[in-house]
């Protein structure tokens, strides 16, 4: 069945006002659409993308902004907003290192002086003692004498001990040994640390314990990429935290007592932000001055497209839009800050269906499809389905019906809340009117709008292009109709011909005392709002009672009566008052 042909019987019929809304959405959505087109990319930039160096600065100063697609002169960088944003590491030292502590039995942990060995014998011969570490790396063990340990290992000691046990009785004994306790050590730490110091700790005690324990690394100077550990003066380790960050690996380098651990400043980093799941101030190594090794470490959004890079060279700031592509053969700069964004324009876009058609609920179609054009190739039941209430919800007009919702409520508070009094008796009417706008306002600020768009009116539909999205639905023909609001008994009734408004509000139990009589809505299933005084009523419709205002200010009761009038239209759902 042509859908369309149901409808074009009265196309020469005056359009009504929701045909009129339609294509005024229509203008704005084309208007966007060129905006979103202003043209290709600046030369300068495609000479950025090319590799070519060296640009001057006048040849970048028009650049896409890459939130709206549009042209125009990029300001100045806020280095404010840029020393807001966390170097990645940071994270660290918000969690529970300060309060964790090794207890030395690691299988790599290597014995040192001032340790204490748990030595068990039985078989032959029957001991149990606690041996500890001399100053020369050994442990005395009665009736057998002195063995170093000194720099062994867990397993290496259990062989060493049980190899000088066994010397001495060969036959019929039993070994266990055990390191018990190990000597606490004091680490100094310095550098750009929030709480340089010296600290305690256990020799298998992690860097991070000991940076955790001096308030972490410092967020705008240190470095996570180059921690070194100093022994005697010289430089045992290097530690690079990103291994541990991004693979969970990390040099773990045994303490001594006066060891130093050195955070150096940091060298290079970029700030990234934009579509990313998180931004960050990432720190590269000489050999990662990339946008390729940069894009490793972010987690960026899916679709992610383009990135804008800002930064200093110099021949003076440099400005680029390149694709992502593009972005990681891009060589980078300490300074520079670089802004990810998903911007493709797809070729087709989604429109989902409900209601009474034959066929699937979604269809990927063209950018440029028409209404009229898509609804020609769906075919629908015969006989049930009510082909001249085509209604439409889309995504843009809730948000805009949840804008001016929103204006008209701060509007409201703004007039209202803040009216001075100049008697006693005055100031307490106020107090009650604030009391009523207060709770009315907590109750509006909830109301979610449906984005109904009207597109079918007098039996003639209005040919919008569509967007991605939108959904259409093609309701089946109803024999009943609803009654709500202020009314006893909301009820849906079966429709009878003939029937006025005051009948079926009647049959409903009658208004509610919080009933304003004179202002009854009919609700269409096309999502026409009209004034029940103005139109016949049809299977289908829902008669909605509005609320009185329960105030004898004239003003306050107009402004709040049009407000609750806008959330019944865009959610046909009334407000309590």
């Amino acid at each position: 069945m042509n859908l369309y042909s149901a409808y074009s019987r009265n196309s020469r019929n005056v359009i009504c006002k929701g045909f009129v809304a339609g294509l005024a959405l229509l203008f704005c959505s084309f208007a966007n659409a060129a905006i979103e087109s202003a043209g290709d990319l600046d030369p300068a930039v495609q000479q950025l993308m090319s590799g070519g160096g060296g640009i001057d600065a006048q040849q970048v100063q028009q650049n896409i902004d890459w939130k709206s697609g549009t042209y125009g002169q990029l300001g100045s960088k806020d280095s404010a907003d840029a020393e807001v944003i966390r170097p990645f590491g940071s994270q660290l030292f918000d969690g529970g290192f300060s309060g964790l502590r090794s207890d030395g039995l690691n299988s790599d942990y290597k014995v040192t002086p001032g340790d204490q060995v748990v030595l068990r014998i039985w078989g032959a011969i029957e001991m149990e003692r606690v041996l500890p570490v001399d100053a020369r790396g050994n442990v005395f063990i009665p009736t057998i004498g002195p063995v170093r340990v000194q720099g062994l290992s867990h397993k290496d000691l259990d062989t060493r001990i049980r190899g000088a046990v066994r010397a001495i009785y060969p036959e019929n004994v039993n070994v266990y040994t055990q390191v018990q306790g190990v000597q606490p050590v004091g680490v100094f730490v310095t550098g750009f640390v929030s709480r340089p110091g010296r600290y305690a700790g256990t020799p298998n005690d992690s860097a991070i314990y000991f940076l955790n324990q001096a308030g972490g690394i410092d967020d705008l100077m240190g470095t996570y990429r180059a921690i070194k550990v100093i022994r005697n003066g010289k430089t045992i380790e290097t530690i690079d935290l990103y291994d541990f960050l991004l693979n969970g690996q990390m040099v773990r380098p045994q303490f001594r007592d006066g060891d130093t651990l050195v955070v150096g400043e940091r060298q290079a980093s970029v700030v990234v932000t934009g579509d990313v799941e998180r931004s960050y101030r990432y720190e590269l190594t000489k050999n990662e001055m990339t946008g390729a090794a940069l894009t490793k470490l972010t987690h960026m959004k899916a679709g992610v497209s383009h990135a804008l890079l800002r930064g200093d060279r110099s021949g003076g700031p440099l400005t680029g839009y390149l694709s992502l592509a593009d972005f990681r053969q891009q060589p980078l700069q300490n300074g520079d800050e670089v802004i990810l964004s998903i911007d493709k324009r797809y070729d087709t876009i989604v429109v989902e269906l409900e209601g009474s058609f034959y066929g699937p609920s979604r269809y990927s179609l063209p950018r440029d499809i028409m209404l009229q054009d898509f609804l020609d190739s769906i075919a629908v039941p015969k006989g049930i389905t009510d082909t001249t209430s085509i209604s439409m919800r889309r995504e843009s007009v809730a948000q805009r019906q949840k804008e001016s919702l929103d204006e008209s409520l701060r509007r409201l508070e703004a007039t209202y809340l803040g009216a001075s009094s100049a008697t006693s008796q005055e100031a307490s009417i106020r107090v009650q009117e604030a009391e009523l706008i207060t709770r009315f306002i907590a109750r509006a600020s909830k109301a979610e709008p449906s984005g109904r768009l009207v597109v079918a009116s007098n039996d003639h539909i209005a040919n919008i292009r569509l967007q991605d999205g939108d959904v259409i639905t093609i309701p089946e023909k109803s024999d009943s109709l609803l009654i709500s609001g202020e009314v006893l008994v909301p009820q849906s009734v079966v429709f009878e011909s003939g029937k006025t408004v005051a009948d079926y509000i009647d049959g409903a139990g009658g208004f509610s005392s919080h009933a304003d009589k004179s202002k009854i809505l009919i609700v269409r299933q096309n999502g026409e709002v009209r004034d029940a005084g103005d139109v016949s009523l049809k299977a289908g419709d829902e008669i909605l009672v509005l609320p009185e205002v329960p105030t004898k200010n004239l003003q306050l009761a107009t402004s709040i009566s049009q407000i609750v009038y806008q959330i019944a239209v865009a959610t046909k759902v009334v407000t309590g008052l």
